[in-house]
């Protein structure tokens, strides 16, 4: 077991529209998890994802919001007492962003889930142009 999970990937939008798809309820609500499990999201200070099939829900707080470059928050699956931390640094690259994840302390599935997670992103921001400066 290592002590966290941390995975990179290059996604096909700017910082900016990345920043929006992690931070904006209704896009997080439209990548995050597979449609089918009917997905809420709220965010004020914090975040509350819930999943309504298979009926889940993780939550958590902000620690720090630096847009569009760097986001950290608490992690905290209903039900369990465990609180993990979850980094997220956005990189320019050209006209693609590097998104750079560090989710600590490591936990089984954190690994496998954020990569089914970040799998569905760079579809949704092919498919979602309002999201870049200067559209929509």
């Amino acid at each position: 077991m290592t002590d966290a999970v941390r995975i990179t990937r290059l996604l096909p939008a700017p910082p900016e529209a990345v920043w929006a798809a992690l931070t904006t309820a209704d896009a997080l609500a439209a990548w995050f998890w597979p449609a089918s499990f009917g997905t809420r999201i709220k965010i004020d200070d914090g975040y509350r994802i819930e999943a309504q099939h298979p009926a889940m829900a993780v939550s958590g707080r902000y620690l720090e919001f630096e847009p569009p470059r760097r986001l950290v928050f608490t992690w905290r699956w209903d039900g369990e007492d465990d609180e993990t931390v979850v980094t997220i640094e956005l990189t320019p690259v050209g006209d693609h962003t590097e998104l750079r994840l560090v989710h600590e302390p490591h936990i089984d599935n954190h690994e496998k889930g954020w990569n089914d997670c970040l799998d569905r992103l760079p579809g949704y921001l092919t498919r979602s142009p309002g999201l870049l400066p200067g559209h929509g």
